[in-house]
């Protein structure tokens, strides 16, 4: 989208300052600035000249010589290779000296043998339009009116000006207009924004006594407003019009087509115009084609459409426009024409998309209603400003406009979350402050406690939303102002603190000398009552063998089966753990078992003290507190043997040694210690200190303390009295012996555990040892348990 500064001021006059400095402010605004011109001066050596003579070149075909007045009133012979000019033309010349717009010096030099004193020029060649096939005429028809030797500036009334070129986004409609882009800059430097108000005298003729809008399809036409433009004259647009066409890249064609393009560069209103003699009884209906109907549009092409295009057809049913897209020839604009029917509509967006797409058929019209152009106020205004431009010559305008109403998008307000926007953002703003930056653009915000209830303005149609919301709030906040962060990339597959503990218990037990198995969750009949567990197992309609269809309620079984395999290869001292999922019956009223996962340790071999060492490692390790070992019966496992496992008083699992009727009934040897945690629950629940503290400098003494414990006091209240007993000095606790026998009562076993005490501050004496070593032997003493001599 190209804009001048000048057009831009006459919405806001207040914008001023260094035109690379406004640059700047648009790109942070959002419409980037690919380029900027200044304008005015690149042409300030061309001059007017008067075409005297034409006369052939004598050595070439393509060139002839023409005989021009400068302005001294002497020939001037110039070789040229244009041959669209005719005796008494005036047009732009570069005489000998002069710089062009491409930096090019014009000299004296022959061509072909004859001298050339200077350069005719396109308007290609001086940057003033597109056209370069030929000289630029000055036509008198378009108003032009100088004499020979006048500055071109002077007599096309150029000035200096400011020429951006914007790259503007798809969902910015607003800014394929002059007056969209004055309305962001304004509000960017904080200058008042306002249209300029044009008066349009009306006649007493009413528009609906000449013309009429039927809206068939509401779908395809969200409003339709047309007017009636008597005693029009077809000819030359004033030069200041075909000026700003041209520098916004538009040729210029008639008085009715310039003005036409000039509304919709200034106020993004698309329009289309109809020779209303051409119009039976000026009536237009809107509708959606038919499968193949035909219509010849304004370039003489015969299209074809299809059910989803829209059209515009005359009071027979016939296709004069296709709509947003181009209009039929049967009803252009001719030299003859001397009313016209004005047409200003609201289509709907996806509709032009896919006709547009289908046909290859682009424009700028077209594009604006693509992204949706405004269906408000605008539209009144781009009409009035339509008809008040052609009244500067001459026409007239019927009284009142036809406007018909379809389907138009919903403007009810919305609820903008500040939390939201400011996430998006990364900044702190409070609801003021966003309410301050959407009202500078146009946006109706209404501050409601820490919330906006925002109404979107009709020139904004594709936004919708909280997110679209923040992006106006960060334009007008400034891009430039948000905090930078780094953004995260996505992590897929990323573990959450569960599976990650999960791993880390993998780690420990393999790290511990377990290896891990994986046995099937499905068991066979009878497999649990072996177990010594209760035979409530789900049994499966459809299992995948028929001998193992009942659903796991413990790991217990498929360990044992395991050890077992491995006894029966000669591999008797395994030491296996499984984490996996269980099936016990549901709970009351719920429809499915208590399905969850559990941790299982079975060391071949080996007595329960082992698998409380391992349950130890694990405590100590996942930062999980001191286990309490309360002695208890457990389905399955010893009756003696056997203690629950708590964590702050709550029971997650049992430790022990698996019952030896139940190794027996599996074939497993031996005894086998046994660990079961409730992980699931477990990790889940238990809070875990995994703060650290520094390791002492001073050295640490170690003492061996041994007691005669009764079968009635569990090993972990020896432990937890030690631990009592030794305080902040007893830095490590591990039992290194259990003994029974003759040297210690019937009923009872000795214990033997090894005390580590470090002071972080000092080295402990004999006389600091001696008594926390009482200390500890009072509170085992309290527990139960007495020292052995």
């Amino acid at each position: 989208m190209h804009v001048l500064l000048s057009w831009l001021r006459e919405f806001a006059p207040d914008i001023d300052g260094d035109p690379v400095a406004l640059g700047e402010t648009l790109s942070d605004l959002g419409l980037a600035v690919e380029e900027m011109t200044i304008t005015g001066e690149s042409v300030s050596d061309i001059v007017v000249a008067k075409v005297l003579e034409l006369s052939p070149h004598p050595d070439a075909d393509r060139i002839q010589l023409v005989q021009v007045d400068a302005g001294d009133g002497e020939a001037l012979q110039v070789a040229c290779g244009a041959f669209n000019m005719e005796v008494g033309d005036l047009i732009p010349f570069a005489p000998i000296g002069a710089t062009m717009p491409n930096g090019m010096e014009i000299g004296r030099r022959k061509m072909r043998g004859e001298w050339s004193n200077g350069m005719c020029c396109s308007s290609t060649e001086l940057e003033l339009g597109d056209d370069s096939d030929g000289i630029l005429i000055l036509s008198a028809d378009a108003g032009f009116s100088a004499e020979p030797g006048t500055p071109l500036t002077e007599a096309l009334g150029i000035e200096r000006d400011v020429l951006w070129d914007l790259e503007v986004n798809a969902n910015r409609p607003d800014a394929l207009s002059v007056a969209g882009v004055a309305r962001d800059l304004a509000a960017g430097l904080g200058v008042p924004f306002s249209f300029p108000h044009h008066e349009l005298a009306e006649t007493d003729e009413l528009v609906s006594e000449l013309a009429s809008v039927d809206i068939i399809d509401p779908s395809l036409c969200g409003r339709f407003i047309a007017r009636v433009l008597r005693n029009v004259t077809v000819g030359a647009s004033p030069r200041w019009m075909a000026n700003r066409l041209t520098q916004l890249g538009m040729r210029p064609i008639n008085s009715v087509v310039d003005v036409s393009n000039y509304v919709m560069l200034e106020l993004g209103q698309p329009n289309h115009t109809y020779d209303l003699a051409k119009v039976p009884n000026g009536a237009l209906r809107v509708r959606r084609a038919g499968d193949g109907e035909t219509i010849v549009t304004l370039d003489d092409v015969e299209r074809t459409l299809i059910s989803s295009d829209g059209v515009i057809a005359n009071e027979a049913d016939e296709a004069i426009g296709i709509a947003g897209v181009m209009g039929g020839a049967s009803t252009e604009i001719s030299e003859t024409t001397t009313d016209v029917l004005l047409e200003a509509a609201w289509w709907d967006p996806p509709s032009i998309s896919r006709t547009v797409k289908r046909l290859q058929l682009r424009s700028e019209a077209s594009q604006r209603y693509q992204r949706g152009a405004d269906w408000g106020e605008n539209m009144d205004r781009a009409v009035r400003r339509f008809a008040q431009l052609l009244a500067e010559s001459g026409v007239t305008t019927t009284s009142g406009q036809i406007d018909e109403r379809g389907d138009l998008p919903d403007r009810s307000p919305i609820v903008v979350r500040t939390s939201k926007v400011n996430g998006v953002l990364g900044t702190d703003l409070g609801a003021p402050d966003m309410s301050r930056h959407l009202t500078s653009i146009g946006f109706g915000a209404e501050v409601n406690g820490d919330d906006l209830q925002v109404v979107i303005p009709t020139w904004r149609w594709d936004t919708e939303n909280e997110t679209d919301i923040a992006e106006e709030v960060g334009r007008m906040f400034g891009y430039a102002n948000l905090p930078r962060t780094v953004p995260k990339g996505d992590q897929a597959g990323g573990l959450s603190p569960y599976q990650k503990t999960r791993r880390a218990v993998r780690q420990i037990l393999v790290g511990v000398g377990v290896d891990e198995g994986q046995p099937m969750p499905f068991l066979a009949p009878g497999d649990l009552e072996r177990a010594g567990l209760p035979d409530e197992g789900i049994v499966l309609s459809n299992p995948l063998v028929a001998e193992e269809s009942v659903l796991r309620t413990s790991l217990l079984p498929g360990m044992l089966k395991a050890l077992a395999y491995n006894e029966s290869h000669r591999l008797g001292e395994v030491s296996l753990f499984e984490i996996g999922h269980i099936f016990p019956p549901a709970a009351a009223g719920e429809p499915l078992p208590d399905e969850h996962e559990v941790l299982a340790v079975a060391l071949g071999a080996s007595e329960a003290p082992a698998a409380v060492e391992v349950l130890d490692v694990l405590a100590d390790a996942l930062a999980l507190g001191t286990p309490d070992l309360v002695s208890a019966e457990v389905d399955g496992m010893h009756p003696t043997r056997t203690a629950s496992v708590r964590f702050d008083g709550v029971e997650r699992g049992a430790v022990g040694e698996v019952d030896p009727d139940v190794l027996t009934a599996f074939g497993v040897s031996g005894r086998v210690g046994w660990l079961q945690l409730d992980l699931e629950r477990l990790l889940r629940d238990v809070e875990r200190d995994h703060s650290y503290a520094p390791v002492s400098k001073f050295p640490s003494s170690d003492l061996d303390l041994a007691f005669e414990t009764p079968g009635s006091v569990p090993a972990s209240a020896v432990v937890q009295a030690l631990r009592v007993g030794g305080g902040e000095l007893l830095v490590d606790l591990a039992l290194f012996d259990v003994f029974r026998g003759e040297q210690v009562r019937d009923g009872s076993r000795s214990l033997a555990y090894r005390l580590r005490f470090q002071a972080a501050d000092r080295t402990l004496t004999d006389d600091e040892l001696a008594a926390v070593r009482q200390q500890c032997i009072d509170a085992v003493a309290a527990a139960g348990a007495e020292l052995r001599a």
